[in-house]
């Protein structure tokens, strides 16, 4: 491999700016003991809307290229006693960090806040992500989101409904949150959310919205209240009304678990359904409760999808830390809606050296075996790496990371069918059956995997 195919290293100084060093690799890892030099066959040039952040309390590790060898950077090389601080893409929704920037941290280093840390680097005057992109619809692209068709919609919005909470709400959401999906609502484009729950029967290590002990600030505003189910079904008709191929959906960033709301929602959807066929009903969920998942099928959803950010009990649990459900009680619900001839999705929160570790690789294949859902939505898991590693190390066995790009190769040819992206699909978009073909992996030494 010739130095030019190699990314130039890019680190920060003590007040955030971002400088490239030369004579530098950019590094990326995967598990927190793997490391590589990113390539630029391997890396993109950086997703429009994507945010660059440095790390405080961490040094970078980079990959020196007279030296041959990875290399821990406290300062400067061509300014000694300059400190230096590493630096992570954010990138835009869509795109699948294959490594996490490189990094060792100081000793009492804090939590990192709730994003993702893609690797990146510099080349021939552009950044460029260690990414993959599974979604090219632009839904949530930025340049089409000009703050002032927001604020034109909001008013719009707010002269049609103006007692209504939830509607208040999304303002807030799409105004001061800069949240994409409340930015749509108001734009009269694509999916709109419904948040509901003021209460969640989960603690995610990555909660979005309630961090009670963690330290870390929350990135979106819980809801406060409970929405009437004729306020629900306001906003949802008002959208479903002017976009063709809406979808409405129940479980956004700014709410706890939408079950927990059944009582609002399951007569929100008969009374949407009580007005139109059109338009996708769409729960994003924990699928903690079977039951009321039946019901809320019954009354009128279209499709769920569910988080989990691995097939293994044990190491869903360490992260989601259910109270008062089980791994097997989200199994249930899958298949709840499998048999009542709903759209299941599965949001996968994945992270490059555990998510294509073999063990979870293999267990995602008896998992589709057993559950055969029709879509995976690739979300890169907003939390610190480290910690996160070293949570789901100490819950499972973890073996040698084979790559995220040879995951979703894997799956792809195990799973012709299955679809793959980020963003909640129409109803027209569902496709017909999934038909799945039956493919077992085995390891090939060193954590490879390959398929027969």
């Amino acid at each position: 491999m010739t130095e030019k195919n190699w990314l130039t290293a890019v680190v920060a100084d003590v007040n955030g700016a971002i400088f490239d060093l030369p004579g530098y690799a950019a590094a990326g890892m995967a598990g927190g003991g793997y490391l590589a030099p990113l390539t630029v066959a391997e890396s993109i040039v950086a997703p429009y809307g994507s945010e660059l952040m440095y790390l405080p309390d961490r040094a970078p590790v980079l990959f020196n290229i007279a030296a041959g060898e990875f290399e821990t950077l406290h300062e400067n090389p061509l300014a000694p006693g300059e400190p230096v601080f590493p630096v992570a893409a954010f990138n835009s929704p869509g795109y699948v960090i294959t490594h996490v920037s490189a990094f060792r941290e100081h000793s009492r280093a804090r939590l990192l806040p709730l994003f993702s840390y893609g690797a990146a680097g510099w080349h021939r005057g552009q950044f460029r992500s260690a990414a993959i992109r599974v979604d090219a619809e632009p839904r949530q692209d930025l340049r089409r989101m000009k703050p002032a068709d927001v604020s034109a919609g909001v008013r719009t919005v707010r002269r049609r409904m103006p007692a209504n909470r939830l509607r208040q709400h999304l303002e807030t959401c799409a105004l001061r949150s800069g949240c994409p999906a409340g930015k749509n609502f108001f734009l009269g484009r694509y999916e709109a959310p419904l948040p509901t729950a003021k209460t969640c029967n989960a603690r995610c290590l990555g909660c979005l919205s309630l961090q009670k002990e963690s330290g870390i600030s929350c990135t979106q505003e819980r809801i406060a209240f409970t929405p009437t189910s004729a306020e629900i079904a306001e906003v949802a008709l008002f959208h479903i009304g002017r976009v063709k191929k809406a979808v409405v959906s129940f479980g956004q960033g700014c709410e706890g678990e939408p079950l927990s709301a059944a009582r609002a929602i399951e007569p929100a959807i008969r009374l949407i359904r009580s007005e139109t066929g059109r338009g996708t009903i769409n729960l994003n969920t924990n699928a903690s409760l079977p039951d009321v998942v039946g019901r809320l099928c019954d009354a009128g959803l279209d499709s769920i999808r569910v988080s989990m950010n691995s097939v293994r009990r044990e190491c869903y649990e360490a992260y989601f830390r259910p109270k008062g459900y089980a791994f097997g009680d989200v199994l249930r619900s899958i298949d709840t809606a499998l048999a009542k001839g709903k759209f299941v999705s599965i949001n996968y929160l994945n992270s490059p050296g555990f998510t294509d570790t073999p063990e979870e690789a293999e267990a995602f294949f008896a998992f589709m075996a057993a559950h055969p859902v029709r879509m995976i939505q690739w979300r890169n898991l907003n939390f610190d790496p480290l910690r996160y590693w070293k949570s789901m190390a100490a819950a499972a066995p973890l073996g040698e990371p084979m790559g995220m790009e040879a995951l979703i190769r894997e799956i792809r040819r195990g799973f012709p069918k299955l679809k793959f992206g980020y963003f909640n699909p129409p109803k027209e978009k569902f496709g017909g059956e999934t038909l799945h073909r039956p493919l077992r992996l085995r390891r090939k030494g060193r954590g490879e995997v390959s398929s027969f």
